[in-house]
């Protein structure tokens, strides 16, 4: 922490939900190295998917010195997986093949979530649990905003004045009445999935672009004021696709060509 706050971080780069894509990784690493970055964070999710776990590994341990990383609920859905579990999901069953053991140790040696200083706090889905999305209500089937006292509830406590999240893959900024701005910065490598749970929902952000997001403080004689830049990097998601494709999943395939999930 004190060598964190020493570096005077005034802007962040946020990235989430790489999901194996080292495609859209390399962009965003190659776009964030053309700005005046002070910190790189990712926020989990990581390995997780049908297109290149151990080279997305790879990627990040070369820049692991300019990364703050926490664990999301995929990346330790990976090292709880059961015998069972793997037999009966072929996605998770290649991407423990793919990886080593070194890379799944690795995952699991990661935080929950990490405060960057005083200023800045990061989590995956919320404070207290990382399947729980802090910003989306989902009961419709499709995101909409919480309401200002659900949100401040499910910080239960976290009260810094910046809260980086992921989870739902929906690049989002919300400023809350106590004064605190919550930024999503979305997803770099898979903008569109459908899920079951807690009920079925889709998650869709209609662009194959990776996202992630510039955070900067701007000082001023009023005080602390904080800008949220969402950034859209193009790259080559036909890439991405036909991996997904090679590894038997359309469904991936279609979202990252589109951003949208397959329609029934």
């Amino acid at each position: 922490m004190d060598n964190l706050e020493k570096k005077q971080i005034k802007t962040i780069a946020a990235i989430s939900d790489i999901h194996s894509n080292v495609y859209a990784l390399e962009a965003v690493l190659a776009d964030i190295r053309h700005r005046d970055v002070d910190q790189i964070v990712n926020l989990g999710d990581i390995l997780y998917g049908p297109i290149a776990p151990h080279a997305t590994y790879e990627l990040l341990m070369a820049n692991r010195d300019d990364i703050i990383t926490i664990r999301g609920n995929q990346d330790r859905q990976i090292y709880e997986a059961t015998t069972a579990e793997i037999a009966n999901n072929p996605t998770m069953g290649f991407i423990i093949k793919d990886l080593s053991k070194k890379a799944i140790e690795w995952m699991r040696s990661l935080p929950f979530d990490f405060h960057v200083s005083e200023d800045v706090y990061l989590c995956h889905g919320s404070p207290t649990d990382d399947m729980i999305y802090l910003l989306e209500d989902i009961e419709t089937g499709q995101p909409i905003v919480r309401n200002d006292a659900t949100i401040l509830a499910l910080l239960d406590g976290i009260d810094n004045d910046i809260i980086l999240c992921g989870h739902t893959h929906i690049p989002r900024t919300v400023v809350l009445s106590s004064g605190q701005t919550i930024v999503n910065s979305g997803s770099v490598g898979y903008p569109a999935y459908e899920d079951d749970l807690p009920i079925i929902h889709k998650m869709q952000t209609y662009s194959p672009h990776a996202n992630y997001a510039l955070i900067k403080c701007i000082e001023t004689q009023q005080g602390k004021h904080w800008q949220t830049e969402h950034v859209k990097v193009a790259y080559n998601y036909e890439a991405a696709a036909n991996m997904a494709l090679r590894n038997g999943r359309e469904d991936w395939a279609f979202a990252l060509k589109t951003g949208r999930v397959v329609p029934i």
